[in-house]
């Protein structure tokens, strides 16, 4: 079997991209995605088509009941905010962000990677067109990066896990010009956080505008049928 690498799918333009990125490098993918609660639950469903149209060696899903944490308009009865300007989405923590989430994702999957023999880790996550995470800057993946080699069995005996990360600095724009490229099928994703019950995004929140931003930057039309 080829090299394997974990590619955390949840839907979305990003981690589609990223696992289309991994397959190019010549990774024997094995996808893992979470049900964890989010109000938009429909991404989970993206994520198995488009594990289905990228034919990865081996989809997960696992349960995470980030919901009785709360503290998020994902996980929680909090409004999601709508039609903020693009300047506050880059520079502020929205009530979006989902406490410590992708430390419990990149734990997840580093998990099952020491279970499998995959030393790398991708993550689709980015710096430019992102809601100002934390846990997406290159510095919590550095951290992370190291801990996952100080804490598994497999990293103290010689083994060297990576975190990649190679949508890390690019546009959202420039991720969708890349996964044209690469053959994805946008149609398939879903980035809406307040989708309707059809499953039709919003247009309005932020995952949905910096969807419009940066399918209008690259000059591709948006396949996304909204509200």
């Amino acid at each position: 079997m080829k090299k394997k690498a974990v590619v955390l799918l949840s839907g979305g333009i990003d981690s589609a991209t990223t696992l289309a990125i991994a397959k190019q490098q010549g990774f024997a993918v094995f996808a893992i995605s979470f049900n964890y609660g989010q109000r938009h639950k429909i991404e989970l469903q993206a994520a198995k088509a488009i594990a289905r149209s990228m034919s990865v060696h081996k989809h997960l899903v696992i349960d995470v009941d980030l919901f009785k944490i709360g503290g998020s308009a994902l996980t929680a009865d909090i409004t999601v905010p709508k039609a903020r300007e693009q300047k506050k989405i880059a520079i502020s923590i929205p009530i979006t962000y989902v406490p410590a989430r992708n430390t419990i994702f990149l734990s997840l999957a580093l998990g099952w990677a020491e279970v499998i023999g995959a030393f790398d880790i991708f993550i689709g996550a980015n710096i430019l067109d992102y809601s100002g995470y934390p846990d997406c800057r290159p510095e919590f993946l550095a951290a992370f990066e190291k801990m996952a080699n100080l804490g598994t069995k497999a990293g103290v005996e010689g083994n060297r896990f990576l975190i990649q990360a190679p949508l890390i600095k690019m546009s959202k724009a420039e991720i969708i010009k890349t996964g044209i490229s690469l053959g994805v099928d946008y149609s398939l994703t879903s980035s809406c956080y307040d989708p309707s019950q059809e499953g039709r995004a919003c247009g309005s929140c932020d995952s949905c505008l910096l969807r419009k931003k940066g399918f209008a930057e690259a000059g591709i039309l948006d396949p996304t049928v909204y509200q």
